[in-house]
């Protein structure tokens, strides 16, 4: 695995990303998520994937467990992405709600100014059963913020799903210099927003669907009404709905609904109305502001553009009542950070028979810290805290130019096994990974090595003598 160079400034990049709704109905994790992550495309590999779920289990022993360890779903989900070479960059849980953002290795360094924030607005307010949320960052220098929502549910609802969401729009993020949510460069909007199909009866809908006449149910989508109504909305922007309404299904099928549901007093429900109630939208600052302006955007307006290559639903999976749903997206920039706030790299031969030595090297406006420390990595680490083992930066210095610095690590820490590692440079001020180097070997312990092998011989040499004196019993 190589990590690319520096960003170059003014060139333009194009970074995939690859972004997940999914209402998991409390269910445990799948057996196999490779088509839902698209892990067997035959294009680019992928350089963000962004996971909302809805409806994680929060049963208070589940939730009491997951504020203590990572929940089933994050650690699923590292399982599968970490050996791939992305690490889990940030993460936010509100009860049910969960979003999850892995990146590959090489972008950790313009990644920057991470904040993260829920909004109930479950019970007035009080109960996070239903709100949004979101991550915020920076990315080569363009703020983009992500936002994972659950509205609440049925037909009538329409306004209450709207007031809801203009209160999460209206968050904000602690911290100086953080715009607010829509004073981000891109904005992602998605999750379970629960809008339905008004006026057609169930049986138009359904006929419909089965006739694949996707397009005689959009403008009766009240997510589509609104948009053509509502100003907060008509920035937003939506790819085709050339798929299958996602809710409401029977479990492990494709089948909508057809259970009959009991209600409070036993009387019997009518079967609930397909809807697209799982839902991807994003929001490109620029265009609205220039929305007005002929012609087109100048090369200095032009630094951030949002393209959706695919939007599709995901039929196979059938652990909740929902599909999930997932956008491709191409997003070409141009990088405003050109070089990483720090550069480091092993000095000499690494193996756990000597002390090691690594250098590094910052830029002159980066804001150390006495609290700043590099970490050693196996390459496939799944996130900043799962490190082999560490060094204060100022507490093992051990010499230093105006140039780079020195840094020990002692070898009872380094691993006798060996194998192929990454040291990252974690910025306290920053409360981010600002430099990470080259993958690199490290040498096995041969001494262990040497002791195991002679050990297992001798062993091996009594075993023959211990068959021979039980045989002659």
């Amino acid at each position: 695995m190589e990590l690319a160079g520096p960003a170059r400034r003014g060139a333009v990049r194009e970074l995939r990303l690859h972004l997940v709704t999914w209402n998991v109905g409390t269910a445990s994790p799948p057996p196999d998520v490779t088509s839902l992550l698209q892990l067997d495309s035959l294009g680019p590999t992928m350089d963000m994937y962004v996971i909302g779920l809805q409806e994680v289990n929060s049963r208070i022993t589940n939730f009491l467990s997951d504020l203590a360890f990572d929940d089933p779903w994050s650690i699923f989900f590292m399982t599968v992405l970490s050996p791939l070479g992305y690490i889990k960059l940030s993460s936010v849980r509100m009860q049910g709600l969960l979003l999850l953002i892995f990146v590959k290795h090489v972008h950790l360094p313009f990644i920057r100014d991470i904040h993260t924030h829920y909004t109930r607005t479950g019970l007035y307010g009080y109960w996070g059963n239903k709100g949004g949320v979101t991550v915020r960052m920076s990315l080569y220098g363009h703020t983009v913020c992500f936002m994972n929502c659950h509205l609440p549910a049925h037909m009538e609802n329409t306004e209450q799903r709207l007031d809801d969401f203009e209160k999460i729009l209206e968050m904000q993020f602690e911290g100086e210099n953080v715009p607010s949510t829509l004073d981000h460069d891109v904005l992602f909007w998605f999750g379970d927003l629960n809008f339905r199909i008004a006026d057609y009866g169930i049986h138009f809908v359904r006929e419909s669907i089965n006739n694949k006449r996707y397009n005689l149910l959009w403008e009766k989508d009240q997510l589509n009404m609104a948009k053509k109504k509502e100003a907060f909305l008509q920035d937003f922007i939506e790819g085709p709905l050339q798929f299958k309404p996602t809710y409401k299904f029977d479990l492990y099928s494709d089948v909508y609904d057809t259970r009959e549901q009991k209600s409070l007093f036993w009387f019997n429900e009518k079967k609930r109305k397909p809807a697209w109630t799982d839902r991807i939208l994003w929001r490109v600052k620029n265009l609205c502001r220039h929305a007005s302006k002929e012609g087109e955007f100048s090369e200095e307006e032009q630094t951030i553009s949002v393209t959706l290559n695919n939007y599709i639903s995901h039929m196979s999976y059938g652990i909740s009542d929902h599909k999930p749903v997932t956008g491709t997206f191409g997003l070409e920039l141009k990088p405003l950070l050109s070089d990483p706030l720090v550069t480091l790299h092993p000095e000499g031969e690494w193996s756990a028979e000597h002390d090691v030595l690594l250098s590094y090297s910052a830029v002159p406006e980066f804001p150390s810290s006495a609290w700043d420390w590099i970490g050693l990595f196996k390459v496939t680490f799944r996130h900043v805290n799962d490190y082999v083992t560490y060094a204060w930066v100022e507490d093992d210095e051990i010499s230093f130019n105006k140039d780079s610095k020195q840094v020990y690590m002692s070898a009872a820490e380094i691993p006798d096994m060996g194998g192929e590692f990454l040291l990252c440079y974690y910025s306290n001020n920053l409360q981010s990974i600002v430099g990470i180097s080259q993958p690199f070997q490290i040498q096995p312990n041969r001494t262990l090595i040497e002791k195991d092998l002679t050990q297992e011989e001798n062993s091996w040499m009594q075993k023959p003598d211990n068959l021979e004196s039980h045989d002659e019993f």
